[in-house]
């Protein structure tokens, strides 16, 4: 599908002035040294005449040239002797088996071997060398460069200028064309790794066309053979030709799209679940996790059910229908995480053109605690999910193979042919269909550069989401700390039992000795008269049904905000954290795509050179094939722009629909709670709150909390539990955590901190190396 580019869009490529020689020969180069000679040159009897004169001789056509060794020639073989120095005219350089036909100084014509003479326009000078002329023979006193006409009288050591017949940038080749074969210096970058230079110079691999004939005229339309022999034989060679990258998931396809290239999707999107983790042993490789890999596929369309007209039956009870709707295919298979890897790595080796997203780092230390095993299942989930997105990856063998083998025997026996298949390299690009004219150089420039610097705004301003989200979450955590203080303090307030373990601010001396008096009279069995009645009301009169139905309803209050406090820490904890987890996919889109745009970058460099030198010759294309082949690879890599576009469009919307849904559900939770706490001072619901004494509340014992015996209760005053964190992105900088919360986690994990975390909790923590 190599196709040339519009050349009414190509900018000349400027070329740089030199200064311009009076020999408008073409001598820029040997060959065109040689062009001159074959054309100019004559025997020596024709050197002092005319080039005109010369010419209407009709002298057979000689090249001058310079023996290189002495020769001793038989004369019954027609083969002539000459001396190392001696001026020689070649007739015919090859007459058969190495030999040339010449003619010496005194005009005999014989045979010498080709390697005993050297042509004497490969000695031209170039313009920077420097010829030391006393170092000549001196038995020779004749020019080493081409013999001039009359007509064309230069100095023997003239300084050679390049000719302005044409662009003289190419006969000076860059180090890289000269030196590397065209091939790049940095043989580390995607430009190299991924195929595109090879493919840019060499095409696809050789015998790659008659492989893929071969493996067309083995899927033409032919007669069916339902036998089991045949069947495993069609299936063989299928598998063969997918090892080999010549079935049809190996072919791509690039379509024309309304803003530039895209892939050509095979098959429909479908959505994948990691869920029901499982430690398991084996007693080669020890513990590991098991995941459940389920793919959900939506139910095709039924053309007959759309046209069902049903009509009811009132003698069935249950009535059949073809239009009810069905959930659609589920394949579930077991998974751990070395296949992940697995599934990875042949991806890579096999798409090395594709983007995608980077597998969640090994871990080993508390890899089997319940918040890893989560963070990793939601990792993995997501990165499937990302996969399936892609056009391309979403038909991959691989992938496939991965998602649907359920049988073990199968697995191990189909796994070491994807696993021993060659990477695709420079196939890969051969294999990518486009339509003509497909892509524009000005058009791809734009492209690049706009989308580089669109990428880096987003990795920096997703950097920035990431960190005010996660203050975000801590300060729901915040609030449920003081939702849950502001339960106690009403709590205190209705049952005069003081928080003890704190001080309340804003009270005067004289109120804290009452409240130790109150404490050390603490065992007397009136210590609450005076502040509580008999039926536990918040009055100091006996049988006051107004102070107890407020009491009543304050104590439910308070109860209630204990389960705001809950929401509050379990939505920072739980909901938001997998929101939290969920703005990786659009973090650092400029690493994941530095692959795209050094490989397109480079492709447009080479593109610019051939189109460039073209325009500035005025001439056809010279190397068409090139031009079609970057193409092919600018194709494929705005196509890949194409799909971040697409998916950076459905992550950012999934990310904000779902914060504002867990958002509104969570506060209508909360809403729901403080509804019914309000309702309590109202109606019929009051007024009963009077027909019996107040129980205690179950917080109650917290406020009489004793630090040295934590069974009493819980520390109202103690801190949060830390707030769990999102797994680091892989291209994420882990800075070093400071010394202080090292010790104090160290000194924690032994002893136990003020809320009750020691060893097993720290544990549970997942881990993340500095």
């Amino acid at each position: 599908m190599a196709t040339l580019p519009r050349a009414s869009r190509l900018a000349p490529t400027p070329v740089p002035q030199r200064p311009v020689s009076e020999f408008d020969a073409g001598i820029n180069t040997s060959t065109a040294w040689t062009e001159h000679s074959l054309s100019r040159a004559r025997s020596k009897k024709y050197d002092g005449l005319p080039l005109e004169e010369a010419e209407e001789e009709g002298e057979l056509l000689t090249r001058p040239a310079r023996a290189l060794y002495a020769f001793e020639g038989k004369a019954e073989f027609r083969e002539l002797c000459v001396e190392a120095g001696d001026e020689l005219d070649v007739v015919k350089e090859d007459v058969g088996d190495g030999w040339s036909l010449v003619k010496d100084s005194t005009g005999e014509v014989g045979l010498l071997p080709r390697t005993y003479y050297t042509l004497t326009v490969d000695l031209a000078p170039a313009p920077d060398l420097q010829l030391d002329v006393t170092a000549r023979r001196e038995a020779s006193n004749s020019s080493i460069t081409p013999r001039n006409s009359q007509y064309h009288h230069q100095p023997l050591l003239a300084t050679i200028l390049p000719q302005n017949t044409g662009e003289w940038i190419p006969a000076f080749p860059s180090f890289r064309q000269s030196l590397l074969g065209g091939k790049s210096l940095n043989r580390f970058s995607s430009f190299v790794t991924s195929g595109a230079e090879a493919f840019l110079l060499n095409g696809g691999a050789p015998g790659g066309q008659a492989e893929e004939r071969n493996a067309k005229a083995a899927t033409e339309h032919r007669r069916e053979d339902t036998s089991a022999s045949n069947f495993e034989a069609r299936e063989a060679e299928q598998t063969r030709l997918s090892m080999l990258g010549l079935g049809e998931a190996d072919r791509h396809t690039v379509d024309a799209g309304l803003a530039g290239p895209t892939w050509r999707a095979k098959n429909p999107t479908f959505k994948v679940l990691v869920h029901s983790p499982s430690k398991r042993t084996n007693g080669l490789s020890g513990a590991y996790t098991m995941y459940n890999v389920t793919s959900i596929f939506a139910p095709a369309p039924n053309p007959v059910a759309a046209d069902w007209v049903e009509v009811p039956d009132p003698d069935d009870l249950h009535p059949p229908s073809p239009t009810e709707a069905s959930d659609g295919t589920r394949i579930t298979v077991e998974r751990r995480f070395s296949q992940f890897v697995m599934l990875h790595t042949v991806l890579s080796r096999r798409l090395p053109g594709i983007v995608l997203p980077p597998l969640p780092e090994k871990q080993y230390a508390g890899r089997f605690s319940d918040d890893f095993v989560e963070a990793r299942r939601g990792d993995l989930e997501r990165y499937l999910n990302k996969i399936v997105r892609h056009p391309v990856v979403r038909y991959a063998e691989i992938l496939t193979f991965f998602l649907g083998c359920e049988d073990e025997r199968e697995w191990k026996r189909l796994l070491p042919r994807y696993l021993s298949a060659p990477a695709a390299g420079p196939d890969f690009y051969a294999r990518v269909y486009h339509p003509a004219f497909n892509v524009d150089l000005e058009d791809a420039e734009d492209a690049i550069s706009s989308f580089r610097t669109h990428v880096r705004a987003v990795g920096k301003g997703v950097q920035g989401l990431r960190s005010v989200y996660g203050r975000v979450r801590q300060a729901r955590l915040e609030m449920s700390k003081v939702e849950r203080e502001l339960s106690y303090a009403l709590l205190s307030l209705i049952t005069s039992t003081p928080i003890i373990s704190k001080s309340t601010p804003g009270t005067t001396a004289e109120e804290e000795d009452d409240a130790s008096s109150i404490d050390s009279a603490e065992k007397g069995r009136d210590r609450k008269k005076g502040l509580l009645n008999k039926d536990g009301a918040w009055c100091w009169r006996e049988g006051c049904s107004d102070c107890l139905k407020l009491t009543k309803a304050v104590q439910k209050t308070s109860d209630t905000l204990q389960t705001v406090a809950n929401l509050y820490d379990g939505h920072a904890r739980r909901t938001q954290l997998a929101t939290h987890e969920s703005l990786k996919l659009m973090a650092h889109p400029s690493s994941l795509y530095e692959s795209v745009i050094t490989t397109h970058k480079s492709t447009l460099s080479r593109y610019k050179d051939v189109a460039g030198h073209s325009q500035a010759n005025g001439s056809v294309l010279p190397d068409e094939g090139l031009a079609g082949r970057c193409e092919t690879v600018l194709n494929t890599t705005m196509a890949e722009m194409d799909v971040y576009h697409a998916q950076k469009v459905e992550d950012m919307r999934m990310v904000a629909t779902e914060h504002l849904d867990d958002e509104i559900a969570f506060y209508e939770q909360i809403l729901s709670r403080l509804k019914t706490a309000r309702a309590t001072y109202e109606g019929k619901q009051y007024s009963d709150l009077a027909r019996s004494p107040r129980l205690p509340s179950m917080y109650e014992k917290d406020l009489a909390f004793d630090p040295s015996n934590p069974h009493t209760g819980v520390n109202p005053h103690a801190p949060p539990r830390l707030l769990p964190q999102p797994c680091p992105h892989v291209f994420d900088s882990a800075p070093m955590r400071p010394v202080s919360v090292a010790i104090q986690e160290g000194v924690g994990m032994f002893l136990g901190d003020a809320g009750g975390d020691g060893l097993l909790s720290l544990l549970r923590r997942p881990f993340h190396s500095p």
